[in-house]
């Protein structure tokens, strides 16, 4: 089994998390699957966070796009991580509630295609 905590995952992961459209969002657990890790949600969770600068990495990540399963906003709110992401999905159209929900039925981003997928794994992003 291949280490999920590799560099190599984590830019999967940005890369993954680089094609999803303004205005939508996807989960942690369904970048794991789109990268035949359908397990490692947490993982892509770490991935995120060892962003240096979640505003300044090259090119952007847009981090904020991804939620938990259940739609709920779930980034640790230690330096306000969770307002900022509710911020940065509202400027885009998202509608976000006060208790940090969005309407996965409505913004959900479904994710790429396999032939997408093979690319990012096999590093020709």
């Amino acid at each position: 089994m291949k280490d999920v905590k590799a560099p190599d995952f984590y830019q999967q992961v940005y890369a993954v998390a680089r094609r999803i459209p303004r205005g939508r969002v996807t989960s942690y657990g369904r970048i794991a699957q789109m990268l035949g890790r359908p397990n490692a949600a947490r993982a892509v969770g770490y991935a995120l966070a060892a962003l240096a600068n979640k505003r300044e990495s090259d090119p952007p990540v847009p981090w904020y796009r991804i939620i938990n399963h259940a739609g709920r906003i779930s980034t640790p709110d230690m330096d306000g991580g969770a307002n900022q992401q509710m911020k940065l999905l509202r400027a885009e159209g998202v509608a976000v509630s006060d208790d940090l929900r969005v309407d996965l039925s409505v913004y959900l981003w479904e994710g790429l295609h396999l032939v997408e997928i093979d690319d990012i794994i096999a590093g020709r992003e």
